[in-house]
C-alpha cells in the first residue's frame, strides 16, 4: 500500500497567523463556558482550548485570550459551567463566539438549577469550582475542580482546520 505524498510546510513562530493555522490542525470538540457575573447574569462565550487534567481530584482547563471583555467576570466567578457541544448545536457555537447582546437566546438554557449556566441536549456539561488561574503568555488559563457532572448520547462537534464537522463513524461506547 502506497501513502499519498505528504507535503509539509516549516512554520515562522513569529507569524502568529501561520501558527494559529498549525494548531487548527488538531481536531477539538467545541464548548460554551458559562459563569454568572456579579449580578447574576449569565456570561458566556465558545472556546476549542479545554482538556481533563486530573481523575482525582477531578480537574479541568480551559484558557481565554487575555484581551477577553470577559475575563474580569470569569476570574471573579465563584464557578464556571463548560458546555460540550452536540453536532446539532453548531450554531450554538457560532452565536456565542460573537460579541452580541443576548447569546442566551440561542439554545435551552438551565440557570437556576446550576452554580452556572449549563446547555439542555449537549454532549456532556461540567459545573466546576473556579479554583486557580495562570497566567501563559497570551492567555489565561482557568483550572476547575468538577462538582456536578452530566454526559449524554449525543454526538459530538468537532472544530478542525477552521471548520465545524461531525465523528462520521461515531458509535456510543458501552
Amino acid at each position: 500500500m502506497q501513502l499519498p505524498e505528504v507535503l509539509w510546510q516549516d512554520v515562522d513562530l513569529a507569524e502568529a497567523k501561520a501558527l494559529r493555522q498549525a494548531f487548527g490542525g488538531f481536531a477539538t470538540g467545541v464548548a460554551i463556558v458559562t459563569c454568572l457575573d456579579e449580578q447574576q447574569q449569565p456570561v458566556g462565550l465558545t472556546i476549542n482550548s479545554f482538556s481533563s487534567v486530573s481523575l482525582d481530584p477531578a480537574l479541568v482547563l480551559w484558557s481565554l485570550v487575555n484581551h477577553s471583555p470577559s475575563r474580569t467576570v470569569f476570574e471573579n466567578a465563584e464557578y464556571f459551567a463548560i458546555n460540550i457541544l452536540g453536532a446539532d448545536q453548531q450554531d450554538v457555537g457560532l452565536n456565542f463566539a460573537k460579541p452580541i447582546a443576548d447569546k442566551f437566546q440561542h439554545g435551552v438554557w438551565n440557570i437556576e438549577q446550576s452554580k452556572a449556566p449549563v446547555l439542555e441536549g449537549c454532549v456532556v456539561q461540567f459545573v466546576c469550582k473556579n479554583e486557580k488561574q495562570i497566567e501563559a503568555g497570551d492567555h489565561q488559563i482557568f483550572l476547575g475542580k468538577i462538582e456536578q457532572c452530566r454526559h449524554s448520547n449525543q454526538r459530538p462537534l468537532l472544530f478542525c482546520k477552521g471548520q465545524f464537522s461531525e465523528w462520521p463513524q461515531y458509535k456510543e461506547a458501552s
